[in-house]
């Protein structure tokens, strides 16, 4: 018997700290200060000690993607027991920091994003994402900067399972692969932020050409996240030296590897056989 330990309640905050409105971020401060008592508040007692209204903490809930403060307190313990189960958290990179810190700090760092995002993944997300993919006349992958490498990435992926797609790194041809778009086909923008102006022009000219379109954003309210019919989301912890956006880079890899997989299974035998022929055709050029 497998006991599935709901949590998320803490990663869901930290991530949407910067988006939380006025009158709700004090009680979301004293949830990410003091988490081991919020567990045993009711909504009364953490509107006053956090000085805000109860009405406040319940919109607070309510605007994460709770369903109530009981919920969020559920996946706050969770959040804990894991802690407590790994010992790890996210670090930050020092100045005097050696290479077995750095080794480690990286890893541990990249390691925990994409378990945090694996907790709070909607598998129905995934699988409607993956039949659309699966259904596509073509898939063009948009990013800029560190999310075009994803999206390059995930189009050596599913070009190798005889899927259609582009990934073109210059903004103008996407834009002009977007407009050329039919209702047969689909998108995936990628944008850690949600904010990429270029990519959310490319997603508004591709939904006016009756595309159907995938998001891959951090989670939170973001421009992005709005616009696309299916908005992925995920948790990544930066440095704040922020160095080639790191944790995020390797969380929207390891979605792509989600959703290439699950398109993948869902056509095996096809997808297996145009593998292996790539696989051969790759290694007799080698040979050459």
């Amino acid at each position: 018997m497998v006991i599935i330990m709901l949590n998320g309640g803490l990663s869901r905050l930290e991530q949407s700290l910067d988006k939380i409105k006025k009158a709700e971020l004090n009680a979301a401060k004293y949830i990410l200060e003091f988490p081991d008592k919020v567990i045993q508040m009711t909504v009364s007692e953490l509107s006053e000690a956090s000085h805000s209204s109860a009405s406040a903490v319940i919109r607070l809930c309510k605007n994460l993607g709770f369903s109530g403060f009981q919920d969020l307190k559920i996946r706050i313990a969770g959040d804990l027991q894991n802690k407590q189960n790994n010992g790890h958290e996210y670090q930050e990179i020092h100045a005097d920091s050696n290479i077995a810190n750095i080794i480690e700090t990286v890893s541990n760092n990249n390691s925990l994003s994409i378990n945090e995002t694996a907790r709070i993944l909607d598998p129905e997300k995934i699988e409607k994402a993956a039949e659309w993919l699966n259904k596509a006349k073509r898939i063009d992958f948009y990013g800029t900067g560190a999310s075009q490498l994803v999206a390059q990435d995930a189009q050596t992926k599913f070009m190798r399972i005889n899927k259609f797609c582009t990934a073109y790194a210059d903004n103008h041809l996407q834009l002009t692969s977007a407009v050329t778009l039919t209702s047969d086909d689909v998108v995936v923008a990628i944008s850690n932020s949600g904010e990429t102006l270029q990519i959310v022009e490319c997603v508004k000219a591709a939904k006016e050409s009756g595309a159907k379109t995938i998001g891959l954003t951090r989670y939170g309210n973001n421009t992005l996240g709005q616009l696309v019919d299916i908005n992925i989301e995920i948790i990544s912890s930066e440095s704040d030296v922020r160095s080639a956006a790191t944790s995020s880079r390797i969380v929207q890899l390891n979605v792509i590897d989600i959703l290439y997989v699950a398109v993948a299974g869902n056509q095996f035998d096809s997808s297996l056989n145009y593998l292996n022929r790539s696989l051969k055709a790759i290694k007799k050029s080698f040979r050459i």
